[in-house]
Parts: structure tokens; sequence; C-alpha cells
């Protein structure tokens, strides 16, 4: 396989991309489905792949909650699958592990397909099939809605390390297209309960198996979807994160 990877830059489709080098794990850490934005999630009760379309032709709203292991093994997927990759957050040591996974430019810079910027409104790039783009906002409980997501073939993921009671206030997380729980206290789960869809017939159920959920997985909340996913890593992934786990 090739070291070198082209990518066009978000908002330009046309001309000449840039070139970098990348580790040649990096793009086989995910294996897309058919589906342009199919990105493999986990597994299913029956070990089967579980995908979601979170890089997609319309503007999509994404929310992580109990910590920063399952946010970065998304935001490897997605370079791995061809996104350029925005990271907002006052800890970029905490993401240093990707960005040096996303490789180098021939003179030795960081690839720009991975940047980090400050928890500051900015000029957001344009996305494209080609060139997706995804914003991850790692700004506390309580994020504000500073990179909304207003463009086809742009995310924004929210990294919530833990439910606060004001974090439903908002249309950053109540307005997600996608939610990935891990396991949560019974005060939080509770709140999740509030913000999001549970099954009616099934909620004091549904509230307890999210205070019961082992390191490895996950809740997936959506339009009328509760649904359970174990976490898979390969072995490249491992070799960069560590093992699957909840917390920061």
């Amino acid at each position: 396989m090739s070291r070198t990877r082209t990518l066009d830059t978000p908002g330009n489709s046309t001309g000449t991309a840039p070139e970098f080098l990348v580790r040649p794990e990096m793009l086989d850490l995910v294996a897309p489905p058919g589906d342009r934005g199919g990105m493999i999630i986990g597994a299913g009760p029956n070990r089967e792949p579980m995908t979601a379309s979170i890089l997609r032709p319309e503007p999509t709203r994404l929310v992580t909650v109990g910590g920063l292991y399952l946010a970065r093994q998304i935001a490897l997927r997605a370079i791995a699958a061809g996104a350029w990759v925005h990271v907002a957050t006052g800890r970029p040591a905490a993401w240093r592990a990707v960005e040096q996974a996303a490789g180098r430019t021939p003179d030795g810079k960081p690839a720009p397909v991975f940047s980090f910027r400050r928890l500051a409104p900015y000029d957001l790039p344009r996305g494209s099939e080609d060139a997706p783009l995804l914003i991850i906002h790692d700004g506390g409980a309580v994020p504000q809605e500073m990179f909304a997501p207003r463009t086809p073939w742009q995310t924004t993921m929210y990294v919530l390390p833990y439910l606060h009671p004001q974090a439903g206030s908002g249309t950053a997380a109540n307005a997600a297209d996608l939610i990935l729980l891990q396991r949560l206290p019974l005060q939080q789960a509770q709140l999740a309960a509030r913000f999001w869809y549970f099954e009616p017939q099934r909620r004091q159920q549904q509230i307890q198996q999210l205070t019961q959920l082992s390191d490895d997985s996950v809740i997936a909340l959506g339009d009328m979807m509760w649904r359970p996913i174990t976490l898979v890593s390969g072995a490249k992934e491992r070799e960069i994160l560590g093992p699957i786990r909840r917390g920061d």
C-alpha cells in the first residue's frame, strides 16, 4: 500500500489536492461499507457489524457521552474514511495521539487532514463528498453552539464527559441526530431519559441498563431508536489509543 494519500481540501473539489505522508495502518483502521458515510461503530447482539451514517450529504449532529476514547476512535475512523477533522478543544494534549496517527507532510509538519482549533467561532470550510468535514467540539459538559452544522457533508460531534442537567437546554445536545452513551450513574441515566428517546414501556429497564453497561458497550439513541452496541477495536487502534475504556 502506498505511503501517501491525496485528498481534496474541504471547499475545493478541483485542482491539485495537498499530499501528505500517512502511516499505512491508518487506511486499514476501518473498511467503510457501500454507503459513502457509513462508519463501523461496533457490533450488535449477534456480532454483526453496526454502522452509522456519520459523514453524510446533510448537516449532522452527533453527541458522545462518557469519555474521550469513543470520540477519538470516531475521529480516527473518519480520517481513514476520507474526512477532514477539526478538533476545537482546550486540551490538545488529549488528542495528540490522533494527530500523530494522521501523519505528516513531506516537510515534517502535521498533516492538514487533522487540526486543532480554539473554542471560539471561526469560518468553517465547506465539506464535500470527497472530503467531508468533521468538527469535534470538546468543550465540556454544557457546550455552546459554536459550530452548528449548516452545510452538506458537515458533521459536528459534541464530546460530553458526563451528562449535566443543563446539557439538554440547547440545540447542541437536544437536536442531535445520533447519541452514543457509555455507562452513566443513575442520576445521569435519568437525565438521559428526559433529554432523549427511551421506549415508554421499557423506560425504567433501559435506565437501569444504562447504569450497568460494561466499558466496551454503548447505547445508540436516535429517532425512535434504542440500540445496544459493543465497541470493537482493531490492533492498530489499540496501538494508538490503548484498550477500550470509559472516561478520559
